[in-house]
């Protein structure tokens, strides 16, 4: 639990001829193609970078079959595709290519970021799959339908009917006066002890503590937001910090950092609403919250409320992001975004811990 204060010779020679003889006619029979392997979620992770680095422009996009534990990577062309399968990984032929899908992200971008939309790229479908939530209205969604419609086969616009925003108020609760939010995961910088949380739930000098009301146990030493969604707090308490999840009725150690992929299966822990689960459905993801836009984000099917922000998303031991905000409940179900927890440490030079 957090903790606020952590794979006969005559006849022989003749014989021998006929055989050369029969290998000359006849070519051998090509190798079959090696079978994907079964793999866990966080090694497609890290099969799927590398194949993307190989391929270059010819990838576009991949994303995990769970049931069949199978890494599927989009390709253009049957060469590339060839490539993924000598790999270990399913290749599938699609239209688009990744810089024609970030192309389309990047036109959203310049022409409708609209306050209560959000847009992601979906590898499943080949293509930007855009929100809009019962905010936008009128001549704001006119736009973006507009927007949408000139991206042709690349981009599709889907409705809501629930609203976009962060989830401020939530593993543990962290209280900075009446703001709640949830502590995301324990790290290490220069040997001291600090841990994340979602950048929007306060600026930097924040001072947080175990319960409201209580004595100081943090103070954020660095807030980013919007844009991105992190923020790093520095423990003043020298209570124990184990590089754990509060699952409320147990806990998950946390032993690494690593990114998501569409199709993984993932749990989240926060103070409102406690563990949750879900499935990853996309990368990359812009959201545009009416308090700003926030960038490269990741997509899940995993529900939150206000007061889970800044809480862990985790597969097993291994740390995937930070609550930021989404969309509905976790009575009749929504989509919830997760600021990638590797950005967060690189940026800080930290270290989960």
């Amino acid at each position: 639990m957090y903790r606020f204060s952590r794979p006969r010779a005559a006849v022989a020679a003749t014989g021998a001829a006929v055989l050369a003889a029969a290998a000359l006619a006849f070519p051998a029979a090509a190798a079959p193609e090696p079978s994907p392997a079964a793999l866990s979620p966080v090694a497609a992770g890290k099969l799927s970078a590398t194949i993307a680095a190989q391929l270059g422009d010819d990838a576009a996009g991949a994303y995990y079959e769970a049931e069949t534990q199978k890494l599927v990577v989009n390709v253009l062309n049957e060469s590339a595709a060839n490539r993924v399968r000598r790999a270990g990984a399913e290749a599938r032929i699609v239209e688009h290519s990744l810089a024609e899908l970030d192309a389309a992200q990047t036109s959203l971008t310049k022409r409708a970021t609209i306050p209560g939309t959000s847009w992601a790229s979906d590898p499943r479908a080949n293509k930007v799959v855009v929100t809009a939530d019962r905010t936008v209205t009128g001549a704001a969604l006119e736009r973006l339908a507009s927007v949408v419609d000139r991206l042709g086969s690349r981009a599709d616009l889907r409705r809501i009917d629930s609203e976009i925003q962060p989830y401020l108020s939530g593993g543990d609760a962290i209280w900075s006066g009446r703001v709640r939010c949830s502590l995301g995961f324990n790290v290490v910088r220069n040997g001291e002890p600090y841990f994340l949380t979602a950048g929007h739930c306060g600026d930097t000098g924040t001072a947080w503590s175990a319960f409201r009301g209580g004595p100081q146990d943090g103070v954020t030493e660095d807030s980013r937001f919007p844009d991105d969604d992190f923020a790093l707090v520095r423990y003043t308490s020298d209570e124990p910090h184990p590089s754990q999840v509060n699952l409320y009725g147990g806990t998950q150690e946390i032993t690494e950092a690593g990114d998501a992929i569409v199709g993984q299966r993932v749990r989240r822990s926060g103070s409102t609403t406690q563990v949750r689960g879900g499935w990853v459905t996309g990368l990359n993801a812009t959201v545009n919250y009416q308090q700003g836009s926030v960038h490269g984000l990741i997509r899940t099917t995993v529900c939150a409320e206000p007061g889970d922000s800044g809480g862990p998303l985790f597969d097993g031991e291994t740390a995937l992001g930070l609550t930021s905000g989404g969309s509905g409940n976790c009575t009749t179900g929504g989509t919830t975004y997760y600021q990638p927890v590797p950005e967060a440490l690189e940026a800080y030079e930290a270290r989960i811990g």
